[in-house]
């Protein structure tokens, strides 16, 4: 009793050398995601195969034994707090649009616009331009695009709601023509407030930090042809 105790080393097992030959294709590919994310592609695949399949934590484990977590994110959250409520309880309610920007080492922008749906998250139509900007005819062919997908018709059956920033193309007449000739009705956030529509905003950076970031990017006709995937 009288013996000083010994520090609990990291628990291994003789199978994680497996475990990590089995993590490692999918890090490489997704070098963004957390433990979370990488467990849930592993399972995934182990389902798929017939394989049982394996603890979060332990995948954690092994990806801190080998140095394969993500940095911790230190920044300081902005003060201000949003009370509004985006996310709609079933599908075709409340449909959500952002616009966002990818740009190639060429120096050419790839600009992209699309419309989410707040419950079950399904980009339900999108369009992009290369060096060009968003106008609101681009809007417009969006808008009737996503009710043709959903209705197969050109007017919605119900009350569905648009929820947009206060960029040009959203508020241009012709948007507002084209939403009320479809039975949409249009809602706007209010000024430097993205958590309005953060269904869009959380889309956009899972979309340049999952995506974008991970890939070369040489010219603005690669980010087009890679955009379906």
């Amino acid at each position: 009793m009288h013996q000083p105790s010994k520090p609990r080393g990291s628990n291994r097992k003789p199978d994680d050398i497996v475990l990590l030959a089995e993590l490692r294709p999918i890090i490489d590919q997704r070098p963004t995601y957390g433990y979370r994310r990488v467990a849930a592609l592993l399972n995934r695949q182990r389902r798929r195969d017939g394989l049982p399949t394996v603890n979060a934590k332990r995948v954690l484990r092994v990806m801190q034994q080998n140095g394969l977590t993500l940095q911790k994110h230190t920044a300081l959250r902005p003060t201000r707090t949003h009370d509004g409520v985006v996310v709609a309880l079933r599908s075709n309610i409340r449909w959500c649009s952002d616009h966002l920007e990818i740009r190639a080492r060429n120096g050419e922008v790839v600009r992209i616009v699309f419309v989410i749906d707040a419950c079950d998250r399904e980009i339900i139509a999108w369009s992009a331009v290369a060096n060009a900007g968003i106008s609101g005819e681009i809007v417009c062919d969006l808008m009737i695009a996503a009710v043709e997908r959903r209705f197969k018709t050109l007017k919605v059956l119900h009350r569905l709601e648009w929820l947009s920033d206060n960029g040009s193309a959203y508020i241009a007449r012709q948007t507002a023509q084209v939403a009320a000739a479809l039975g949409i009705n249009l809602l706007f956030t209010p000024v430097r407030s993205p958590q309005s529509n953060g269904m869009s905003e959380a889309f956009v950076k899972t979309l340049k930090r999952d995506y974008a970031s991970t890939v070369i990017l040489p010219d603005g006709d690669t980010i087009l042809a890679l955009l379906p995937d």
